[in-house]
């Protein structure tokens, strides 16, 4: 019994490096007060006769202890000693959450005052955050998790990924159903329906770039030109042609393609890094075009006034033109400005579903196996006879197409764009998705998709804590699960023995 727990517990087998932690906790400690000085420290609010600024240094040397505590309590975690963050975390944690829902039940304590954050949300997220490694530690206690090695939790990971990857042919059916009956729910109000087409957006976009990324290999950091091209070629066509939505969609998505076509060419022989910051030079290239070709673009000042999409021809207004019909008019309902959301909330969901089915159709044929095969070994792709130029033109072609449908769906949704809505960040967005849901699984992304922007939408409360609370999130995932949620691959098509069983038994059973 000895042997096993000097060979299996790290605190038996290896001390703390105080020192070291110590040391690791302060670099965490101060970039979390540095993103912290400049995103909390300051807060420029509206007062009688102006603007006045407020310091919140209090709020900013708050953020640094928990930083500071919460890396510490990592660590320990890490080395299999939860004992000191059980005692110390579920305490703390069920303090602050008393501390919470003192004006529900004892309204005449006051407890808020001592709550450490003036924002009520970020009070909350950090009980659950403590609560939550208080709630691990005592697991890892209870269970002896200690002894999982990291190799074993990323086996027991993959794992968890497969079986979700082939549960998704039941995941999907459910939640496409979710997603057509969503609007109909009694909480599915218009800030709600609005979320879900936001999500539905990235979700669509996430799934072109997860050609490219997931499927073909190549890290692509410039998507929103393709997203850009696609916006301003409907917007410039519906503007000056009278051109309606579902004529201008094809249009957006061949100018897309085509400038994916400009982009593959020059990009044919790099790789990795030298490759990213080419199509991060492309992505910028097409903003600044857009911001300086004034005459065209309208620069800064953006493009206004584009039409919105129509339902067969039948325009989701109130008050029609001259000799036209609209949608409520033509059925016999009665107006609602909720329709024209719903409207546009199942439009991006079944362009988005129309995307997922190309790909996963896509991805068993010739050119989709040539995608998988340049994504892991090039060289050996260029010796199976692959052509590499053609595989990664098709794949930075078809990808941009699906960009350019996204960014028509933008631009007829917002009726306004400029180039301040295409910057890198969007980009950034977009691979994170890709990449946090794992690259090539299509259900990764839509997990993905409802992390980084649903979530974040519901607590855009947090104002300036927002972004800060989105860095953390992506850290924490990617020092987690580095490869992503989903990262397993399943083999798009296995080579089986072609050979009928009777003839395998017999040369077997002639063999010596």
């Amino acid at each position: 019994m000895a042997d096993v727990n000097a060979s299996t517990v790290p605190s038996l087998r290896a001390p703390l490096d105080l020192p070291s932690a110590l040391r690791e906790c302060g670099v965490v400690a101060l970039v979390v007060f540095a993103l912290a000085f400049a995103l909390v420290g300051f807060r420029i609010q509206d007062v009688p006769g102006g603007l006045d600024i407020r310091y919140r240094f209090h709020e900013v040397v708050a953020i640094t202890a928990v930083g500071f505590v919460g890396r510490f309590a990592w660590i320990l975690l890490r080395q299999g000693r939860p004992f000191p963050v059980a005692v110390t975390a579920l305490p703390f944690g069920v303090a602050l959450l008393a501390m919470l829902l003192g004006p529900l039940y004892a309204p005449a304590a006051k407890l808020e005052r001592l709550l450490i954050f003036g924002d009520v949300v970020v009070n909350w997220l950090l009980a659950l955050f403590t609560l939550g490694f208080g709630g691990r530690a005592a697991w890892m206690i209870w269970h002896a998790a200690s002894t999982i090695t990291p190799e074993a939790r990323e086996a027991r990971m993959d794992r968890i990924g497969a079986a979700v990857q082939n549960a998704s042919r039941y995941i999907g059916p459910l939640l496409l159903g979710l997603a057509l009956a969503l609007p109909f729910m009694p909480f599915a109000d218009r800030r709600v329906l609005d979320i879900a087409t936001l999500v539905l957006t990235y979700v669509m976009l996430g799934w072109g770039l997860n050609i490219v990324v997931g499927l073909a290999g190549l890290l692509d950091l410039g998507y929103v030109a393709f997203y850009a091209v696609g916006a301003y070629s409907y917007a410039l066509l519906a503007l000056h042609f009278d051109l309606g939505f579902w004529t201008c969609l094809p249009f957006a998505g061949i100018m897309a393609a085509f400038a994916g076509i400009l982009l593959g060419f020059p990009v044919l022989r790099l790789r990795g890094d030298y490759l990213a910051i080419v199509t991060l030079g492309f992505g910028e290239m097409v903003r600044i075009i857009l911001l300086n070709w004034y005459k065209f673009t309208k620069g800064p000042d953006g493009l206004s006034g584009i039409p919105r999409p129509t339902f067969f021809g039948l325009p989701m207004t109130a008050n029609p033109s001259e000799g036209e019909q609209t949608f409520h008019q033509f059925f016999g309902l009665e107006y609602s400005s909720v329709d024209r959301i719903i409207f546009l909330y199942f439009l991006i969901l079944a362009l988005a579903m129309v995307t997922n089915l190309f790909t996963l159709r896509i991805r068993k044929l010739p050119v989709g196996r040539a995608w998988e095969a340049l994504r892991e070994d090039e060289i050996a792709c260029r010796s199976l006879g692959i052509n590499p130029r053609n595989t990664k033109l098709t794949a930075f072609a078809i990808g941009a197409m699906f960009g350019g449908f996204g960014g028509a769906f933008f631009a007829t949704r917002q009726g306004f764009i400029s180039p301040e809505s295409f910057t890198f960040i969007e980009s950034a967005i977009i691979l994170a998705i890709v990449v946090l849901g794992g690259m090539g699984s299509q259900i990764g992304v839509v997990f993905a998709a409802i992390l980084l922007i649903g979530l974040p939408e519901f607590f855009r409360e947090l104002q300036q804590y927002r972004m800060l609370a989105f860095g953390a999130a992506m850290v924490t995932i990617m020092v987690w699960r580095p490869r992503g949620l989903l990262a397993h691959r399943e083999p798009t098509i296995r080579l089986e023995d072609a050979r009928p069983k009777s003839a395998s038994a017999k040369s077997g059973g002639q063999s010596p």
